[in-house]
């Protein structure tokens, strides 16, 4: 079979590197332009557009796939099958129309749980019990395709969106590389209408920890932010990202560290937090965070 590849970001990566182990063709790669980043604000490809340019394939990054002449280009590539993961542009029908077999996709979620864009961080900071990877058959809809293959998995008590996030792209990987091996004996299952939920864009206003919630749904938050946007919360007048932590059975002042090893009571409970990050600092386990900077008990957080 011949595949047109669209991905973007990290999680996209391994899934590239699994087509071309299992002997695939890729016919064109397509992500998301090159972006400025850094000190220098230089234009830096993105993860997919990096690897693929490693592997000598045919890189493309369209800022839209919505004028004729870009839909001709993807339809001259005569694809079997396009593979999409974590693309991050709107494909509009002509686009999905073009491949003989259609687009696929893989989603991060056990659909019709957690559709939309950012299905790994919702099922951690809602307290998922577990989660896993759909590979769908792509149509206009936010995510609605028929599903071909799913597996699932727990989520850990103390993951964070980063460990479970590159869990789930192993996953996906070896997914849809079972699902394109048998392409001709699956059967789609359309997705049931009880159930679905959507997995909104994290918005930054929503990283600020509120002390006067309790230690459940403050971890939650902690970890399903981790490692961006990142939880945060002032200390000293300095802002703090908290990027993991654990529950704690304890008790406290809202927002005070109730010991000197990084825990923090909640309106109930407590948490304690195993690794952190000071402003323009890297991120640091939590004794090694706090052999800089002292968090002695009876310290308030939340305040500037």
């Amino acid at each position: 079979m011949r595949f047109v590849f669209m991905g973007t970001p990290d999680f996209s990566v391994p899934v590239l590197n699994a087509l071309i182990e299992a002997g695939h063709e890729i016919a064109a790669v397509y992500c998301q332009p090159p972006r400025p980043a850094g000190r220098g604000k230089k234009e830096r490809p993105t993860p997919v557009h990096a690897r693929a340019l490693e592997l000598g394939l045919d890189v493309r990054h369209p800022v839209s796939l919505k004028n004729a002449d870009e839909q001709a280009a993807f339809e001259a590539l005569n694809a079997d099958v396009a593979v999409v993961v974590a693309y991050g542009l709107i494909l509009p029908q002509v686009i999905l129309d073009a491949p003989e077999r259609g687009c696929l996709n893989i989603h991060a979620s056990l659909l019709p749980r957690w559709r939309g864009a950012a299905p790994i961080h919702r099922a951690i900071m809602a307290g998922d019990a577990q989660t896993g990877v759909c590979i769908m058959q792509m149509e206009a809809g936010l995510d609605t395709g028929p599903v071909l293959l799913r597996d699932a998995l727990e989520i850990g008590v103390e993951e964070t969106t980063g460990a479970l996030h590159d869990r789930l792209s192993a996953l996906g990987a070896r997914l849809v590389c079972d699902a394109l091996g048998q392409l001709d004996q699956l059967v789609a299952y359309k997705q049931p209408e009880d159930g679905v939920t959507y997995a909104s864009k994290i918005d930054k206003v929503e990283a600020q920890v509120d002390w006067a919630k309790g230690a459940e749904e403050i971890d939650r938050l902690i970890r399903g932010l981790s490692p961006f946007p990142g939880a945060w919360t002032m200390l000293d007048g300095a802002r703090v990202k908290l990027l993991a932590s654990r529950q704690v059975d304890a008790a406290g002042t809202a927002g005070q560290a109730i010991d000197d090893t990084f825990t923090i009571a909640c309106a109930t409970g407590a948490v304690q937090i195993t690794r952190a990050q000071k402003a323009g600092k890297g991120a640091q386990d939590a004794q090694e965070f706090l052999r800089g900077t002292p968090v002695p008990e009876g310290t308030q957080f939340g305040e500037g």
